[in-house]
Order: structure tokens, then sequence, then C-alpha cells
């Protein structure tokens, strides 16, 4: 065998790099008594009605393999929270998958559509894993700057790139959008749609955040354009339940059942154990989410005024909990050498916005899923990083 054994492996696998935001997490967490506002996962804990379900399982055994695409009684329970909660109505026999997390369908969606040559069109800046889930396919991410547009894809971009791009196979939209914290009205939603409409390009709409939208009420893609849209959504940011792995798929049954196929190869089966959750938060965790979406937005308004007093600009994030903003002028408008500087010197982490892609340049990303106390303590370092960082 070779020396080089990455010689012998898959080009498009090796050529895969490590996400920085990993690395900069990584060295975050070796500053002892640094204060980390990278994370984009709940600081709240699983409700307990949900944990109680998931230890009643254990005792019962209920620790065996299920049908691949999920225990039937779980997706009835997911169609009808996605219809009650959205207005959505999918046939939880043939147009709902249970996945491990919302990642591993956006994985087998990817490699259910996409052939070398295809391309993937991603509103920029983006979430890290879109961008390689296409290259690994063999096909092109296609970055479409959005930071001039308020972080939105208007009409107007999206059908010029779609005409200069016709290989475009999948349009990947994610709102509440990681990292900017926008989101999309229903008529914007449904402008972008009247372009797409009769293409041969799939939606996939990650739709994680929907139910952690402050400004106006969450309206999904897959009621839009239906014939189209791939739903991604799950449990995770809703429920905090991100240690639990679950999300779900959901579309047209022809479209589903070939995703399936590459879910099947995947996982087999997501965990039982994390089903029986999942169960018990779609029948009875309706209300769980408005709990912590209420302090998320209090803290979002702290952190946004307390930023915006010192200089910073950014839009008013309408969901997530994500604060993107703009370095202020008169300071060093290197993002990751900013970031490097502020974890060294005041033991703060934040991530820097060009590691979320084209038009995240000059920016920060600061996560507002951390307490009070420790928003209070970010403002505080940052102006005290600012009065000595001024050119």
């Amino acid at each position: 065998m070779k020396s080089d054994v990455s010689s012998l492996m898959k080009p498009s696998v090796v050529a895969i790099k490590q996400q920085e935001i990993f690395k900069f997490n990584a060295r975050a967490k070796s500053i002892p008594g640094s204060i980390n506002m990278t994370v984009g996962e709940p600081n709240f804990t699983t409700p307990e009605h949900i944990k109680q379900a998931a230890i009643k399982a254990i005792e019962e055994n209920k620790t065996h393999y299920t049908v691949p695409e999920g225990d039937h009684q779980l997706l009835s329970a997911v169609a009808k929270y996605l219809h009650d909660k959205y207005n959505l109505n999918y046939d939880p026999a043939t147009q709902i998958i249970a996945t491990t997390g919302v990642t591993e369908g956006v994985f087998s969606a990817f490699n259910a559509i996409l052939q070398p040559g295809d391309e993937v069109l991603i509103p920029s800046p983006s979430f890290t894993i879109y961008g390689p889930d296409a290259d690994f396919n063999g096909a092109s991410p296609v970055y479409l700057d959005t930071s001039k547009t308020g972080f939105k894809v208007t009409p107007e971009t999206l059908k010029e790139v779609l005409r200069t791009n016709p290989r475009i196979r999948i349009f990947l939209l994610n709102y509440p959008s990681n990292p900017t914290g926008v989101s999309y009205t229903e008529d914007e939603l449904q402008a972008l749609a009247d372009i797409l409409r009769g293409r041969d390009v799939f939606v996939i709409s990650d739709e994680i955040y929907s139910e952690l939208t402050y400004n106006f009420k969450h309206v999904s893609f897959g009621n839009i354009l239906p014939d189209q849209t791939i739903l991604m959504n799950g449990l995770s940011k809703s429920h905090a339940m991100t240690g639990w792995r679950f999300g779900v798929v959901c579309g047209p049954a022809a479209i589903i059942s070939q995703i399936n196929k590459i879910h099947e190869l995947a996982t087999t089966s997501i965990t039982s154990i994390t089903q029986y959750a999942a169960l018990e938060a779609y029948q009875n965790g309706y209300d769980d989410p408005e709990v912590m979406r209420k302090q998320y937005q209090s803290r979002r308004d702290s952190l946004y005024e307390g930023l915006k007093e010192m200089g910073f600009e950014c839009p008013t994030p309408d969901g997530a909990f994500y604060l993107f903003v703009k370095i202020p002028s008169g300071y060093e408008q290197d993002d990751v050498k900013f970031a490097n500087e502020l974890l060294e010197e005041e033991h703060l982490a934040i991530l820097p916005g060009s590691f979320f892609g084209i038009g995240g340049e000059g920016h920060l990303r600061l996560s507002y899923a951390a307490s009070m106390e420790n928003i209070a303590k970010c403002l505080s370092k940052i102006e005290h990083f600012l009065k000595n960082h001024k050119n």
C-alpha cells in the first residue's frame, strides 16, 4: 500500500477541509475562563417531560430497530404538528422521513439529487455544511452574495443567477438564517416562488429555526411551492434537543422515496430512544419553544442595543439566535484578525463572518444562546477591546 494513503481515497473527500468554526472553537475551549459566544445551540435543557419519555422507553426495553423512515406513530405526530403550526399537509406514510438531524437530511437529499456537473445555489453568508455537501457529490456550489440586499435573496438576483447558471439543480434556502438571523415574509417567499415555479430546480428549505421567529409568523416554503420543495426541520433548536439528533425531511412522495434510499444506506434508522423522545415533543411539547423564544428575544434586544451603541451595524434578526454585525469603521476590518485578537486579549470568542463565506468579510457572528450575565460580560469585553484598538 502507498505511504500516502490519502492518494487512494476519494478525491472529493480528501479535498474537504476541516471547518474553520470547529478549529476556532477548539482554541476558545483551550483558554481557561473564556466566554464563548460562538455556540449554535440552545443553552436550555431538554424539557423534563421529553427526557422522562426517553427514560420510560429505555425502561420498557424499546431499544430495537425501527423502520428506516421512522416509527409510523411518530411520523403521524410530526405531520399533525407541522399542520397545526404551519398549515402544512404531509402524508406521514409517504412524505416524511425521520433523520439524524437536519445535517443528515441535507446530506441524504444532496446525494439523492446531485450528479457531477450540477450546481447548487447557496445564498451567502451561509451555514458551512452546504458547500462541502455539494462538492462531495461532484457538484459545484454557486454562492450568491446577499450582503448588499439585507442578507436576503431578491427576485431580481434569483432570476439572473438562474439565467446565467442553467445547471443549478438545487436552491438551498435557510431561514431564519444561520448566521444572519434574517427571515422572509410570505410576500417575499411568494416572489421567489414565482421565479422558481416550473423550473427543474429543487428547493431545499432548511427551516430548523422556524419556531424561533420574532418579528412575524413563520411561513414555510413547503406551503408556497409544495411540488418542488424539500422541507428540513427538527427539534434541535425548538426543543433544545441538539444532542438527540432528530430531524425530519418532508416533500412530495416521489422525492421522499428516493431520499429514503440514501437515508437507509447511511443510518438504517435513527435511534429508537430519540424517536420516543421526539414523539413526546411533537405530541405534548407544542408550547415548549415559546418559553425559550421569549427569553431569546430579550437577549437579542439586549445584545443588539449594546452593540449598536458601540457603532456596530446589523439587520435586526427576525429569528434564530445570532447577530451578524459589521465591524465599525475606524477599526481593523480583517474579521479573522479581529476575532483572534479579541479571543487572545479579552478571552471572548465570537466567530469571524468570513467563515460563513462570500459577503461575510468584515463581519462577526455572535450567538445570544447565552445567559444575560454572559451577554453583559461580552458587551463589556468588546467595549474594552474597542478602546484599545481604534485606528
